[in-house]
């Protein structure tokens, strides 16, 4: 399976099985990859001069094994043939 930055994945397996997003960054060493709001995780931030603090969310890394390629083009043209 060829995984780029980008890339148009749907998750196969875990808490956000079903959803589809867009690959922001892939850690080959480790062979996961971080998925447009997927995998979303509670990050708490102490107040500076610069932030203001509180609780962020932000994406999370999910195996690349749990995810599977969509073919944009091969979806449209399914449509068009019906």
């Amino acid at each position: 399976m060829i995984l780029k930055k980008g890339t148009q994945v749907k998750v196969i397996s875990g808490k956000d099985k079903g959803k589809t997003g867009e690959i922001l960054e892939i850690n080959r060493k480790l062979n996961k990859v971080k998925i447009k709001s997927i995998c979303m995780n509670k990050k708490h931030l102490k107040p500076t001069k610069e932030n203001k603090g509180g609780i962020i969310s932000k994406e999370g890394f999910i195996h690349q094994s749990n995810v599977k390629n969509i073919d944009v083009k091969k979806k449209e043209k399914k449509i068009v043939n019906k």
